[in-house]
């Protein structure tokens, strides 16, 4: 794939946590989030801004990548800081590896945002002052505990300004 990112749409590409974490985590998110910017559901996002115009290539890109591969191994580690906000950190060497994969072959495509390598986590309070990002983080100390899940599919959105529409889901198939 070759050109350059184009302001028009964006697509996100996350990966999708197993339904009880999910729940769990969006659990979280809906009691601390910010009401007004809550319009998502918890998520892991692997890409903020692919473009667009580029959306057949991506879909193909993204089935192969899928195809063999087996539910891709992961580990909830406990919290982490945003700085204005709370996230639960994730690990997870297999889902970086299917990242870089991804971001290799889509180079030059990429936002500098989505070429530097992320930091797995879920968003469960964000945009807040950092004494209210610490008093979550202190009220939650020592209530997540670490544990291995396994991602089972990732899924490609187009941001509407806020909400996200869900295009595709791309189950792990190996």
């Amino acid at each position: 794939m070759t050109g350059t990112a184009e302001r028009g749409g964006a697509l996100i590409l996350t990966a999708d946590l197993p339904p009880d974490l999910h729940a769990w985590a969006t659990a979280l998110r809906t009691a601390h989030f910010p009401p007004e910017r809550n319009h998502l559901s918890a998520h892991v996002t692997l890409f903020h801004a692919l473009p667009e115009p580029y959306h057949a290539e991506i879909d193909r890109l993204l089935k192969a990548q899928t195809k063999l591969e087996a539910p891709i191994p992961a580990r909830l580690v406990g919290l982490m800081s945003l700085g204005g906000g709370t996230a639960l950190k994730l690990e997870s060497p297999d889902l970086m590896d299917l990242r870089r994969d991804v971001a290799e072959r889509m180079f030059d495509l990429l936002t500098a945002q989505d070429r530097n390598t992320p930091r797995l986590h879920v968003t469960i309070q964000n945009k807040v002052s950092s004494t209210k990002a610490k008093a979550l983080q202190a009220e939650l100390d020592g209530t997540i505990a670490p544990g291995d899940f396994r991602f089972l599919s990732i899924s490609l959105h187009r941001y509407l300004g806020g909400p996200w529409e869900k295009l595709a889901t791309y189950r792990f198939r190996g």
